[in-house]
């Protein structure tokens, strides 16, 4: 234990806050990790390049290309990442042994993923996957092709068992995310009867009665999309009505709305008629929404609005980028790390002192607080935190990862 990080602990509880057991509860807020930044989206289809308003921009070398490299990759950057952590699954990273389609998958096909998961000590988390793929072309679950809208049901249908599956052989809740891409370039005459068809849809997969301790459902909204710039049928307010009268999870992805809107106000309110929600962190640059996370006001307020009214087991945070403009596991890193320092700054917050500040009427207090709080030495506390999980902190880590480009992904 440094000299730093005890100044930092008297400099903390002199506002109250107990830094110990910061740390402790933080150790309990799992971070999700997302497998496709690892392989720019590509999956083990071979199916040809991406649709559905997803593109991907860069070609660093290294991409895994096959699902030994994309492992081996992950098993790395967890060596850079501290504190609890899962891993999320999109349904094109099966391994089929040859051609089986997305709506006969099977848990068989995911085997060596939760092989991983059971030694990496990592909890599972899915999603089906509604784009790249020939019938998704004019719509999926909204299609008016009853033939397609069929495929994507019994696509959705069989990626539900596979999380269960997951969630049962892990002893660790799996939550399956249903995002499609479905909408307009130009102005629609009509937008109800897809949205009728989304909720027939949408009903039929989820028909079926799972245990929430296995699997829990989520839909997620989207504002915008290449190929969908007019009118995307799964807007926010859709699957807002849809989750409160379901009972089932709304998804927030932080680059899904409007450049001026954002998802830290959206949580308090979600979480009034919701059990749960789930978080797609990712960072929106104008129209763009898939940016590796920064630690920027909005993460920090994302990650405040968490820790602030105890939403820890209310709310499942998942990271959503996919940069091939930079090394990727550096991509990895840096977002996973800083949603990890942006919980750890929120839990280091004096609460009581700026709870009775602004039940006062003291806002110039509360104020003050939270700009000093801005120049006290947090750098002490999260290295110690990296230090304790056995993680490099600083641009150790940048070291770890380019001694891992020159030995393997430039090899490749």
């Amino acid at each position: 234990m440094s000299k730093c990080f005890e100044i930092a602990k008297e400099c903390y509880a002199a506002l109250g806050v107990d830094v110990e057991a910061a740390i402790a509860r933080l150790e309990e807020i799992p971070v999700s990790l997302h497998c496709w930044q690892g392989d720019d989206v590509a999956g083990f289809e071979s199916a040809g390049s991406l649709d559905g308003g997803i593109a991907v921009t860069g070609n660093y070398p290294g991409r895994a290309r096959n699902a030994e490299e994309l492992r081996a990759d992950i098993a790395e950057v967890l060596k850079l990442i501290p504190g609890k952590k899962r891993l999320n699954l999109h349904a094109i990273y099966a391994e089929t042994n040859g051609k089986v389609e997305r709506n006969e998958l099977e848990p068989c096909h995911f085997a060596n993923w939760l092989d991983f998961a059971k030694a990496q000590d990592l909890g599972l988390d899915f999603n089906p996957t509604f784009f790249s793929h020939p019938l998704a072309a004019n719509g999926t679950l909204t299609s008016a092709d009853d033939g397609a809208r069929k495929f994507w049901i019994e696509h959705a249908i069989a990626c539900r068992k596979i999380a269960a599956h997951f969630g049962k052989e892990l002893n660790n809740t799996c939550v399956t995310n249903i995002w499609i891409p479905d909408g307009s370039k130009d102005t629609p005459y009509d937008r109800l009867n897809p949205r009728k068809r989304l909720v027939d849809s949408l009903d039929a997969i989820l028909a079926e009665k799972i245990d929430k301790k296995y699997n829990l459902d989520a839909v997620e909204s989207k504002l915008f999309g290449i190929g969908a710039e007019s009118c995307t049928y799964g807007s926010n307010e859709f699957y807002m009505g849809y989750a409160v009268s379901r009972n089932i999870l709304l998804c927030l992805d932080a680059g899904h709305f409007h450049p001026t809107e954002v998802i830290s106000d959206k949580i308090s309110s979600a979480l009034l008629y919701l059990d749960d929600i789930l978080l797609h962190v990712s960072r929106g640059v104008r129209w763009d929404s898939d940016h590796v996370v920064c630690w920027d006001p909005e993460l920090q307020a994302i990650a405040s609005e968490i820790v602030r009214h105890g939403f820890e087991k209310r709310v499942h945070i998942g990271l959503d980028y996919f940069d091939a403009s930079i090394n990727r596991l550096a991509a990895w890193s840096i977002g996973a790390r800083n949603m990890s320092k942006a919980l750890l700054f929120a839990l280091l917050e004096p609460a009581k002192l700026l709870a009775d500040a602004e039940n006062s009427g003291d806002n110039a207090s509360r104020l003050m607080l939270l700009e000093e709080l801005k120049s006290l030495p947090f750098g002490a506390v999260w290295k110690e935190y990296c230090d304790r999980s056995n993680v490099p902190c600083g641009m150790a880590v940048m070291d770890q990862i380019k001694k891992y480009e020159t030995a393997v992904l430039s090899k490749r």
